[in-house]
């Protein structure tokens, strides 16, 4: 072999956030050294990945509050009360997205940080079809059992009608809005940031823009902003897809996208606990309507008020929870990409920093739901006096640990992230399962509804106290 062709086998070529070693010089070295991920500041990578993740999560949050608004306006309590009963199918649909859309992202960026390219794109490929395809599935499972469904997620009769007819046509989109949230991650760990928000960002708009036009304009009410939302839906799944067309790290192959469980099988690994933390909140929801509805007709309230308020403030809640969550999503390419390549201290570093925003946001918002609480619900139409006394205290009580909700979610994202999956999926049930769902049964037979607000800040309490302690130790033997 002459001197030019042994110099050219010492070639590496990179391509922004996905390249591969080329070459027959220490991959690893070189990745650490070329791919930003490994190399620019951390605080600018945050900043670059998590900006567009807050506003996809906050995007997601609002198809459910513009529709929550408008919806309050136009029918009231009752419709306010038909939205929340279809939430957990809602929640269904994210936990798919985040177990193959986390998952996926987590494992090709740890598979780019070791510098295997080859493997990495199986990951997406098959991410990308699963998704779709646990749509169409869900799709089915809804059109066919809907009323059953309903009822086990707590709609009283009075509600029913409403709720039928708003998910009749909202599930028909279930397959895009699952592409849509788990392709959001699979761009993101290509390092396109910004086209997964904007991914986000076109169907929410478009959402805002329909739901006023179709459920006052043309008089369609319930089923204007079912409407509405699916068409949203339908733009950003298209948005996806055209951009895994052209993959930055490579084409996707007819061989990428054949489901392979060696591939599905270790994203999901990687994103169970983000998935089991949805289906935790999917389980506490069905709890919680059964158990408002229940103990709310013991009650002055009676059953719709509980129910309509509390699906109003959980979501008004998730949309500064939304913040935490896309800065611990913004820390994930970063976090996997520098443990594979085994650069600890800016794997510290990016938990320290998010970790610090969390804290902020979540200050900023106990302060608000304490404050300022009959202003926030008022947002979503009017009621009786009742109707704002159960919201005031519902927020006062459930939601006073707010100030440490980033610690649990920030926490588990953290160890999926690095690889770690078992601590990630233990921490992503600790809130929900371990300790919100046995006090949403226990408390309320002692207290009435009173329990159920109780529970939420028990629940927060000791889920933060739990993740704190797993992640310093982690961080005191990360390398050792």
């Amino acid at each position: 072999m002459n001197r030019a062709s042994r110099q050219s086998d010492q070639v590496i070529k990179f391509a922004p956030f996905g390249a591969a070693y080329q070459g027959k010089v220490n991959p690893l070295e070189q990745t650490k050294q070329k791919n930003p991920l490994g190399t620019a500041p951390v605080g600018e990578l945050l900043r670059k990945f998590a900006v567009p993740s807050i506003v996809a999560m906050l995007v997601g949050a609002l198809y459910n509050i513009v529709d929550q608004i408008f919806i309050g306006h136009s029918i009231g309590e009752l419709g306010n009360a038909a939205t929340n009963v279809a939430f957990p199918l809602t929640t269904s649909c994210t936990a798919i997205a985040l177990l193959f859309g986390i998952g996926a992202a987590s494992a090709f960026n740890l598979s780019m940080g070791r510098g295997d390219k080859k493997r990495a794109l199986y990951y997406i490929g098959n991410a990308a079809v699963l998704l779709f395809g646990c749509g169409l599935v869900l799709t089915v499972i809804a059109q066919l059992f809907l009323e059953p469904l309903l009822v086990f997620f707590g709609s009283p009769d009075n509600v029913l009608g409403l709720a039928r007819e708003y998910v009749r046509i909202t599930s028909l989109g279930f397959p895009f809005l699952i592409l849509t949230t788990g392709g959001a991650h699979l761009i993101r760990a290509d390092g396109s940031p910004q086209y997964s928000m904007l991914c986000n960002l076109t169907g929410a708009v478009i959402n805002t823009i329909l739901d006023p036009l179709l459920i006052f304009g043309f008089g369609m009410g319930m089923t204007g902003a079912a409407l509405a939302t699916i068409l949203g839906q339908i733009a950003s799944a298209y948005m996806v897809f055209r951009y895994l067309r052209r993959y930055k790290a490579g084409p996707l192959t007819r061989e990428h996208l054949r489901p392979q469980f060696r591939y599905a099988g270790y994203a999901m690994s990687l994103g169970l606990a983000q998935c089991c933390n949805q289906l935790a909140m999917m389980a506490v929801q069905i709890i919680m309507n059964n158990s408002l509805t229940y103990y709310g007709a013991q009650s002055v309230y009676g059953e719709a008020i509980p129910l309509a308020c509390a699906g109003i403030i959980n979501k008004v809640s998730f949309i500064f929870f939304a913040f935490c969550i896309g800065i611990a999503q913004g820390m994930q390419p970063i976090s996997s990409f520098n443990y594979g390549a085994k650069q600890y201290d800016r794997v510290k570093q990016v938990i320290r920093m998010g970790m610090i925003a969390g804290q902020v946001i979540c200050t900023v918002a106990f302060l608000m739901f304490q404050l300022f609480p009959r202003q926030i619900i008022s947002l979503f139409g009017g009621g009786s006096e009742l109707y704002f006394s159960f919201a005031e205290r519902y927020f006062h009580i459930y939601l006073f640990f707010t100030f440490l909700n980033n610690i649990q979610p920030m926490s588990s994202t953290f160890f999926s992230s690095i690889g770690k999956p078992g601590k990630g999926t233990f921490l992503a049930l600790t809130r929900q399962i371990l300790f919100l769902l046995p006090l949403l049964v226990i408390l309320p037979l002692f207290l009435g509804i009173d329990g159920i607000m109780y529970a939420g800040p028990a629940a927060d309490l000791m889920a933060a106290l739990i993740a704190a302690v797993l992640l310093v130790r982690e961080l005191k033997t990360m390398g050792n």
